[in-house]
């Protein structure tokens, strides 16, 4: 990116098969979280179609590697700009070119907030109240994330932040409902096993598709 969105390259905070993160500075001095979708191997093509197929805004997408790779970057780009302008609590997306998507770093002097599998959760409830806010304000602005649980949520300043959106699919997408109810049945698992007593999966889906 040369358009002076990113001023330098640190270093990296998290490798992955997919995707690496680094942290980076703006012209600013503020962080940035700078991913790269890495071109992708067919077992992560097969798994990217399911939540490209069915989406209306990606209707004439080519199948080469390169051409799923750059729908991918710029799925995740529109997903987290839909959200986060709905008040979700998201990083905050500032532009994508290619495979390269730019976004607000949440953390602090390059090292990534935690997990929420990977922090103690002092008020369970609080924090699951949290959580369901944003699942349900995600759908309130038409989007499922699909591929929701304790590895894909950051905790932060006592704040909770989804990510990893590129797999979130529009209410229109003909397995919005089956991936909305696979987010809740994780939340449900992860915050029953800290003790909390919760209605069913399917009570609370019917409570948000309702609403």
């Amino acid at each position: 990116m040369n358009d002076g969105v990113i001023s330098e390259v640190i270093g990296v905070v998290k490798a992955g098969k997919e995707s690496r993160l680094y942290w980076g500075k703006g012209p600013n001095g503020e962080d940035l979280a700078i991913k790269i979708y890495l071109t992708t191997s067919a077992e992560f093509r097969r798994g990217m179609l399911p939540y490209i197929e069915g989406d209306p805004r990606f209707k004439r997408v080519k199948r080469d590697t390169h051409s799923l790779v750059y729908v991918w970057a710029q799925k995740e780009f529109k997903n987290l700009k839909l959200a986060y302008e709905a008040g979700v609590k998201v990083p905050k997306p500032i532009a994508v070119n290619k495979n390269v998507l730019v976004m607000e770093f949440i953390g602090e002097g390059g090292v990534s907030a935690p997990l929420l599998k990977e922090v103690e959760v002092k008020d369970p409830k609080s924090m699951y109240k949290k959580i369901l806010e944003n699942i349900k304000k995600l759908y309130r602005c038409g989007l499922v994330h699909s591929d929701l649980s304790e590895y894909n949520i950051m905790v932060f300043d006592d704040e909770v932040f989804l990510f990893d959106l590129s797999q979130a699919v529009p209410l229109e997408h003909p397995m919005a409902e089956e991936f909305l109810m696979r987010d809740l049945r994780n939340l449900v698992r992860f915050f029953r096993k800290l003790g909390l007593k919760l209605p069913e999966p399917e009570s609370i889906f019917k409570e948000i598709v309702k609403e």
